[in-house]
């Protein structure tokens, strides 16, 4: 009798260390997926970021040519205005590729060039290379992503005449500090408390909501935070991630 309930006690405890492992193998595995998943987005990004400055490299001389034929029209004016327009895209894009992280300037540029498509100025400010972050760099993406997908929905959703989002990534002696900008609504003070939790979801804050509850995980995980202001003119997120030794 004692052997029965010795090898039946065995028995559940070996069930119990196997489900623990099936558990941790399931979790492991679409942990992985999405890592894959996210891989592909980085690597296409990066494919249309090397197309664009192919293109922009391709048009270089386009662009010497017309303005050195305006100049020997002495068309000033029309030079100094095209000069402008040309200058102004170069430099979005150049802007978006000055971090040591590939993944995080390819999807800056996919960004932009979304933005572009649907009207959106899409202003980049980038102070710092990122060198020393601890975070993995998809993980970076994903939630890079999640926050300007939500500014791009907010504006998509306003009735605003000019539609602005704002990335500043800056740094100081302990922590690298990533603001996403937009200049629509306000966010309503009855979701403020809960625009982080996991679930949250309304139709009326849809462009504020998608995606904030992983993107806190993901920086609560990676010793880092995030936060907001809003008001009639503008919301800002920032999240703050602390650097490695």
């Amino acid at each position: 009798m004692e052997d029965k309930m010795f090898y039946l006690l065995l028995l559940i405890i070996l069930s119990v260390v196997l489900m623990g492992c099936l558990v941790i193998l399931i979790r492991s595995y679409y942990k992985m997926a999405e890592a894959h998943r996210i891989l592909k987005d980085n690597i296409k990004n990066l494919e249309e970021l090397n197309d664009r400055l192919r293109m922009d490299r391709h048009d270089y001389l386009n662009h010497l040519q017309i303005i050195y034929g305006l100049m020997e029209l002495e068309e000033y004016d029309e030079m100094k205005s095209y000069l402008k327009k040309e200058y102004k895209e170069l430099l979005s894009t150049g802007k978006a590729i000055k971090t040591a992280k590939p993944a995080v300037n390819a999807l800056l540029a996919a960004k932009l060039s979304e933005c572009e498509s649907k009207e959106i100025e899409f202003r980049i400010e980038v102070k710092s290379d990122l060198k020393k972050l601890t975070i993995e760099d998809w993980e970076l993406c994903k939630v890079l992503s999640n926050l300007i997908d939500n500014a791009i929905k907010a504006l998509e959703d306003s009735d605003k005449a000019e539609k602005k989002i704002f990335i500043n990534i800056t740094e100081n002696p302990t922590e690298y500090v990533f603001e996403v900008e937009n200049n629509g609504p306000k966010i309503p003070d009855d979701i403020r408390e809960r625009i982080f939790k996991k679930g949250f979801s309304t139709k009326k804050s849809e462009g504020h909501g998608m995606g904030l509850s992983i993107v806190s995980k993901i920086l609560e995980e990676s010793n880092g935070s995030i936060s907001f202001d809003t008001d009639d003119e503008k919301t800002v997120f920032t999240a703050v991630i602390k650097k490695g030794e």
